[in-house]
C-alpha cells in the first residue's frame, strides 16, 4: 500500500489509499445534517458560482456520522473506498452532477455510484466553488503550500475576522527566485501524480527570469489567465491550461504560467479540512473519524516525454 506523509503548520496528516486517520474520543455523535451545517459555515454557499452545485447529493440529514473520507473527486474509485472502508459520510469538492439528469439507473456509471451509496448507507456531501472563495479554502491551501499569504483577485465579500474571500490568490514570495527554482517549489508542494507540471515561458524570458508576485487558482484557471497578467503577476499557477489560451498569454503577457493537474492543485485543501472538522469536533465533545483519500484520481495514469 502506497503511503504518503503531508505535513502543514496546523497538523500532520498521513495519506493511505485507506486515507489520512485523525480520530477524536469524547461521547456524541454527530449527524449528516450537523455536517452540513458546518460545512456551511466553513464555505458559506453564497460564495458559490452561479452555475455550481453544492451540499448534500445523497444521503439522509438524519443519519449518524462517525466515519468520514474526504476527496477531491466523486468517482467508483472514491465510492468504492467508502463503502469498503464502512464509511458513513464522503465529502467530496467536486458535485457528482452539474447539470439536470432524467435517469439514475444502474446503466450509467454515475447511476451505479448512487445505488452503491444509498444501498451502504454512505451520505455524500461537496463544497465546490464557496470552498474555492472561502477563507480556508482551495485558493488558501495552494498560495499557502507555495510560499504566498496573498489576497483574492477580486473581493466578494470579507469574512467576520475581516478576510476578503474570493476566487484566486495573488502575493509575493519573501524574495524573488528564478522561475525555474519557484517551478521546483510548486513540484515538491503538490501531490505526486502522472501529470506533473508544466512550466511556460513568456517569449523574450527564460527559465531564470526572476518571480517575485505570484497568483494561483487551483483547478481549471485559464479564464483567469489575462487578469492574472493585468494584476502584476509574475507567474501564474493554475491547471487544464489549454493551448491556444497559453500560447497566445505568453507570448502577449510578461507573465509566466505553470500548470498542474486539476486534482493536485485542489487536493492540498483536504488536510485543512480535516483540520477544521477535527477541531470543530473536539469542541463538540464528537466522537468522529475523519480520512483523506490519497487515491489519485487524475484521468491519467502514465506521462511520458515524446522522443520523436
Amino acid at each position: 500500500m502506497s503511503k504518503t506523509s503531508l505535513t502543514t503548520s496546523e497538523t500532520t496528516v498521513t495519506a493511505t489509499s485507506n486515507g489520512g486517520k485523525m480520530k477524536t474520543s469524547p461521547n456524541q455523535l454527530w449527524k449528516v445534517k450537523d455536517l452540513q451545517a458546518h460545512l456551511n459555515r466553513l464555505y458559506p454557499p453564497h460564495l458559490q458560482e452561479e452555475w455550481d452545485k453544492n451540499g448534500l447529493i445523497v444521503g439522509d440529514l438524519e443519519q449518524p456520522v462517525q466515519k468520514i473520507l474526504l476527496a477531491i473527486d466523486p468517482v467508483p474509485e472514491t465510492i468504492a473506498q467508502a463503502v469498503e472502508g464502512n464509511y458513513d459520510l464522503l465529502i467530496t469538492h467536486h458535485p457528482l452532477f452539474l447539470k439536470g439528469i432524467n435517469f439514475i439507473s444502474k446503466e450509467s456509471h454515475k447511476g451505479r455510484m448512487v445505488h452503491d451509496l444509498i444501498k451502504n448507507d454512505v451520505a455524500l456531501l461537496n463544497a465546490h466553488t464557496n470552498a474555492d472563495s472561502a477563507e480556508r479554502g482551495v485558493a488558501w491551501a495552494l498560495a499557502k503550500a507555495v510560499g504566498i499569504t496573498g489576497t483574492p483577485f477580486s473581493t466578494k465579500e470579507t469574512s467576520e475576522t475581516g478576510t476578503p474571500l474570493g476566487l484566486g490568490r495573488i502575493g509575493k514570495l519573501p524574495r524573488p527566485i528564478p522561475l525555474e527554482t519557484f517551478a521546483q517549489q510548486v513540484a515538491r508542494a503538490l501531490p505526486s501524480g502522472p501529470h506533473g507540471i508544466f512550466v511556460g515561458v513568456p517569449t523574450g524570458k527564460d527559465l531564470q527570469m526572476p518571480v517575485e508576485t505570484v497568483a494561483v487558482s487551483g483547478g481549471s484557471g485559464d479564464s483567469f489567465l489575462q487578469l492574472a497578467a493585468d494584476l502584476g503577476a509574475d507567474v501564474y499557477l493554475t491547471a487544464d491550461l489549454r493551448h491556444h489560451p497559453a500560447q497566445d498569454h505568453l507570448n502577449s503577457t510578461r507573465t509566466a504560467l505553470i500548470s498542474g493537474s486539476h486534482w493536485a492543485t485542489e487536493w492540498l485543501w483536504l488536510p485543512a479540512l480535516a483540520n477544521d472538522l477535527e477541531l470543530a469536533a473536539q469542541a463538540a465533545g464528537v466522537e468522529i473519524e475523519i480520512d483523506i483519500s490519497a487515491s489519485v484520481t487524475e484521468p491519467w495514469r502514465l506521462h511520458l516525454p515524446t522522443q520523436g
